[in-house]
């Protein structure tokens, strides 16, 4: 069965995500308009009516994917949960912790999907050296390095500048590692971070994160790299072996005049298909009931968790203790 996708949102990611819906045979049928050309162009392009209304979207539509701004997450997944529409949502899954962790239980209590875009573990070079760690081809792990640098996104820059409703570099940008980290080392216990922020930064921050297991992951995310660079690297050390990928674009290629104004950065990739195509293929077979979430609900509750006390410990100068439940 073919799904039915509506959209919210009309940006780069929401575009980006109905790529990978129509790749994976399902459909977007709806995109939420705001007033703005830009929904209605993207409408345009997918061939796909403007709904006037939320509610006039959720009434016609089998699955809702949310790529609105982080601080609407919360109210537009109440409003699905409500009447029973599945959720997919773009990282991070809410502004704050006490919001991501509402997300779950509403999704929990309705009984409705609730799936979250953690891009990165649909980038084969990582989860296959996730593969590898699982499988002891390093014994076990004791640091990993993670980078993850770009320049700062563009138009839609107008509510990632506004740190209240993006959460900023840490909430924006570095999630995408530390849910990885977590995801190959284990629950985190203790985080400690620096941020640098000149006068029209994007902001440049680091933080380091202890594992359950004794593990250390150190994490680099910056939005004050040259436009239209992305640079990402991993680097996962155990007692038997050390585990790398580098993966960039190359400052000196780069012409910043073309450069689209309205471009949120994406890493560079030469796969043949993209691990964005790649994540929605994976949600649609969820949704159809062949396969298991690869990134829980919980998962991307506990990523925003752990980014809130890094941002606390960028705020107070202090080391932030987490517990860890169970």
């Amino acid at each position: 069965m073919t799904l039915g996708i509506g959209l919210v949102g009309a940006g780069n990611m929401a575009a980006t995500h109905a790529t990978g819906w129509e790749e994976a045979g399902d459909r977007v049928t709806h995109v939420l308009g705001t007033g703005s050309r830009r929904a209605a162009d993207l409408a345009s392009n997918l061939d796909a009516d403007v709904a006037t209304s939320y509610g006039e979207l959720l009434a016609a539509v089998d699955v809702v994917d949310i790529c609105s701004p982080t601080d609407t997450h919360l109210d537009y997944i109440r409003q699905a949960a409500a009447v029973g529409v599945p959720i997919v949502c773009e990282k991070p899954l809410g502004r704050t912790p006490a919001e991501a962790w509402e997300a779950v239980a509403v999704c929990e209590t309705a009984q409705v999907p609730l799936l979250i875009a953690h891009v990165v573990r649909f980038f084969p070079d990582y989860a296959g050296a996730r593969q590898r760690v699982l499988a002891g081809d390093i014994g076990q792990v004791a640091v990993m390095r993670l980078d993850r640098s770009t320049h700062f996104p563009m138009r839609e820059g107008l509510w990632f500048s506004d740190h209240a409703r993006s959460g900023g570099v840490v909430l924006d940008l570095m999630i995408h590692d530390i849910d990885y980290a977590r995801w190959v080392a284990g629950e985190v216990t203790r985080v400690y971070a620096r941020q640098a922020q000149a006068a029209g930064s994007g902001g440049h921050a680091l933080a380091t994160l202890r594992h359950a297991g004794g593990a250390l992951t150190h994490i680099q995310a910056s939005w004050d790299f040259p436009r239209g660079s992305f640079r990402t690297s991993l680097e996962i050390a155990g007692a038997d072996g050390l585990l790398t990928i580098h993966a960039s674009e190359p400052f000196a290629s780069i012409d910043s005049s073309d450069v689209e104004e309205s471009e949120i950065p994406q890493p560079p990739t030469t796969l043949a298909e993209s691990p964005y195509v790649t994540q929605m293929r994976h949600f649609s077979a969820v949704l159809h009931g062949t396969a298991e979430p690869i990134v829980s609900a919980s998962d991307g509750a506990a990523a925003v968790a752990i980014c809130d006390a890094v941002a606390r410990s960028i705020e107070t100068g202090a080391a932030i203790e987490l517990e860890v439940a169970g």
